[in-house]
């Protein structure tokens, strides 16, 4: 596809997924997610769906360490409701990525309901923080905030937004500003995805789920 060269070089989430194993979808489950998948589920590139990608990929970061995260092994909450701003956009990409999901996931196999993913995302939480993550296995759990500010858009593009929005910019205009709009995800991504001014994390002891 005819994506951003940078695309091809933001970092990627490697996971593995148990239940790709069991219905041999894959033999090691191991899948590899990259920035180009978050795009290709959400239909575009900006910087909340670049944040939540960085969010995921930290947070799992944190509560796995050097071991390969487990793909239907997280919870997913979120302190917003589910049609509350951009929280449906930054759930998806955590979906993606953890394959946790709201009531309408995977309902699991057998009697105890092996590799559920139904639940397993949740939203309108009382949690202090954008997002958090946590496994049942340990009880332990990550925290994570967001501050695009870290990365603020060009002068340039602030002045074209209102142009390109209203669509009275003219082709030249509309390209400028979708070359500036993706510089300014691509600075997320390739020089800020590990600063912890623009993806906050702490951690978060929960010994039981939250409803």
């Amino acid at each position: 596809m005819d994506f951003p060269d940078f695309f091809d070089k933001a970092p990627v989430v490697s996971l593995r997924d148990p239940l790709a194993v069991f219905l041999g979808a894959s033999g090691s489950g191991k899948f590899t997610y990259s920035y180009a998948d978050a795009v290709k589920l959400a239909g575009h590139s900006c910087p909340t769906v670049a944040g939540a990608y960085l969010m995921v990929r930290q947070g799992l970061g944190e509560l796995y360490g050097e071991e390969t995260p487990e793909r239907g092994g997280v919870e997913v909450y979120m302190r917003g409701g589910r049609a509350e701003g951009t929280t449906g956009v930054i759930a998806a990409v955590a979906t993606l990525l953890t394959g946790a999901a709201p009531e309408t996931g995977f309902g699991g196999i057998g009697s105890d309901r092996r590799f559920v993913r139904r639940g397993l995302l949740r939203f309108d939480t009382a949690i202090d923080g954008l997002m958090a993550l946590r496994r049942p296995d340990t009880g332990r759990g990550v925290l994570l905030d967001l501050d695009t500010s870290v990365v603020p858009p060009s002068p340039q593009m602030v002045m074209l937004f209102p142009k390109a929005v209203a669509d009275t910019a003219g082709d030249n205009e509309l390209a400028q500003f979708a070359t500036l709009w993706q510089e300014r995800v691509a600075l997320m991504l390739l020089e800020h995805a590990d600063d912890p001014n623009l993806i906050h994390t702490r951690n978060w002891e929960a010994a039981e789920p939250l409803e």
